[in-house]
């Protein structure tokens, strides 16, 4: 039986490598490339299918833009005339650079939220949420109280959002101090969201296996301004490829997985959410 798979924000970079190592290494499945922008999404297909011809009938453009809940439905509707999913890829993210504090946390937190929430009808098993490391480091950073909040495997999504609603109305470091939310970073707390979030989607779903995972230091369009700051090649700061970025989604997505409402290292082994494990550390057991 072919699994059909959502994966957005998969025109480029981390998503893109996900969705060719799905269509690569393993056969029976079908796969939607989520893309904000449709165009680029058919550039991205003809790119993967001029290398690969043969993958023609299992991959299909799928507009949609996770900060806007309009196009999300609409895509939740245009996949659902094909039947169910196997699994579902949250990859669109935004950095730092060029998007306000609203934006990052409109797309980062919000956005896995609102796709797994329109899509929840539709799924049958995998659910992936791509984070990062950012967010085990914002909460160590936090309050021991923020701490505690951002780790609870009771926490309610009202909770959560009243606090990322706080967080727009805070101005400069000692506010978001004086908040326990550290230096307030807006990527780290959108990241650390987005773990949470994963713990109460898995809590209220638990016929689906819901988990969280950093992809690692990609060279990507986000990171390479990093670079590129410094002088230096994405590779030879130490940035690892798209395709080896796409190695704890696919693991999370296809993988024998020992718990639910997990976050995993890049090296696909659980993780803690509140402090940074290092690739190859023994396991989180917490």
């Amino acid at each position: 039986m072919t699994q059909r798979i959502v994966v957005t924000g998969a025109n480029k970079g981390i998503g893109r490598a996900i969705v060719e190592r799905i269509l690569g290494e393993h056969p029976e499945t079908f796969v939607y490339l989520g893309s904000r922008s449709a165009e680029r999404g058919e550039t991205a297909r003809a790119a993967m299918l001029a290398e690969h011809p043969d993958w023609a009938e299992r991959v299909e453009v799928l507009p949609i833009d996770v900060a806007d809940e309009a196009s999300v439905e609409a895509a939740a509707e245009r996949v659902e005339r094909a039947g169910p999913l196997y699994g579902l890829v949250n990859n669109a993210g935004i950095g730092r650079t060029g998007h306000t504090f609203a934006d990052v946390l409109r797309v980062n937190a919000h956005g896995p939220r609102r796709v797994c929430e329109t899509f929840a009808a539709l799924l049958r098993d995998r659910v992936v949420i791509v984070t990062s490391a950012s967010g085990p480091n914002f909460v160590a950073e936090c309050s021991p109280e923020m701490q505690r909040f951002f780790t609870d495997p009771a926490l309610e999504w009202e909770d959560l959002d009243a606090l990322l609603q706080t967080s727009l109305t805070l101005d400069g470091p000692a506010a978001f101090a004086a908040h326990g939310l550290g230096d307030g970073d807006a990527y780290g707390l959108s990241k650390a969201a987005a773990n949470a979030f994963m713990q109460i989607f898995a809590r209220q779903h638990p016929g689906l296996r819901v988990n969280a995972c950093t992809p690692g230091w990609i060279a990507t369009d986000m990171t390479r301004p990093y670079a590129e700051a410094e002088g230096q090649d994405p590779l030879a700061m130490g940035m690892k490829t798209p395709h080896e970025g796409a190695t704890a989604p696919l693991h999370l997505l296809f993988g024998e997985l020992a718990g639910n409402g997990w976050y995993y290292g890049s090296d696909a082994v659980r993780s803690p959410l509140d402090r940074y494990r290092s690739p190859g550390d023994p396991p989180f057991a917490g």
